[in-house]
């Protein structure tokens, strides 16, 4: 489902509208899991989840999709945007807390970040943790979380969390993977700019061809996109 909105700051305060029913019934005994995104769109949602009033965030657990080879306090740093915007503000127990280890050798991380989503995130039928809502952005390129274009991850399908290396960018980085992508019960894409537009076209198309965000299909759970007017400004009339 693709909804059109007028400015990035709508996106945003629409996203925040939705992020907040999912974590309204969160409790200490079932607390929900939240996978964070990094990049400029989700910044605005963190500032306005941040002013939000009467919400339990202790009974919340906050994840990433994917971190940059970083330590946390460097510039690029995911987890650091997080915690500036959100994280802080709203005095996150440190504990639900559960960042990417972007400064230790990626595949180690990778495969310790998958272990402790195991240890804590409830699964299906099908051994696979369900996070009751992930937040993606999607790149020019149109990447999601760190699977780009042509790179080893894309085809991950028992893994949970790859180490990706990502020629184009000169990099790894570490990611989740479709598998726990997609077991998710709630997908939110947040997009905006006219430098989407050709990416979005291309994911809402569905051809053999379409990028690596094209490939977030939910087996169970709900997929949402909200984008703005300049993002949306290659889709069909029928999109």
């Amino acid at each position: 489902m693709i909804e059109i909105f007028p400015t990035p700051d709508d996106v945003a305060a629409a996203a925040r509208d939705l992020v907040l029913t999912v974590v309204a019934n969160a409790t200490p005994g079932a607390p929900v899991h939240l996978v964070l995104a990094g990049g400029s769109t989700p910044a605005a949602l963190y500032r306005l989840l941040a002013q939000a009033e009467g919400v339990r965030w202790e009974n919340v657990h906050f994840w990433f999709g994917d971190e940059r080879t970083v330590g946390p306090e460097h510039a690029e740093s995911n987890y650091r945007m997080a915690r500036e915007t959100l994280i802080d503000e709203i005095s996150a127990p440190p504990e639900n807390v559960h960042r990417m280890r972007g400064e230790d050798d990626a595949g180690r991380a990778a495969a310790a970040y998958a272990g402790e989503i195991r240890q804590l995130v409830p699964a299906n039928d099908a051994g696979i943790p369900v996070f009751d809502l992930i937040l993606l952005g999607m790149g020019d390129d149109g990447h999601t979380a760190s699977l780009f274009p042509g790179t080893e991850a894309l085809a991950e399908s028992e893994a949970l969390v790859a180490a990706n290396v990502v020629p184009q960018q000169e990099t790894t980085r570490i990611t989740l993977t479709y598998p726990v992508l997609n077991a998710a019960r709630n997908l939110l894409f947040l997009v905006t700019g006219a430098g989407k537009a050709d990416a979005l076209a291309a994911v809402a198309a569905a051809t053999a061809d379409a990028p690596p965000a094209a490939g977030v299909k939910p087996t169970s759970g709900e997929l949402r996109w909200y984008v703005d007017q300049a993002a949306a400004g290659k889709l069909a009339l029928d999109d």
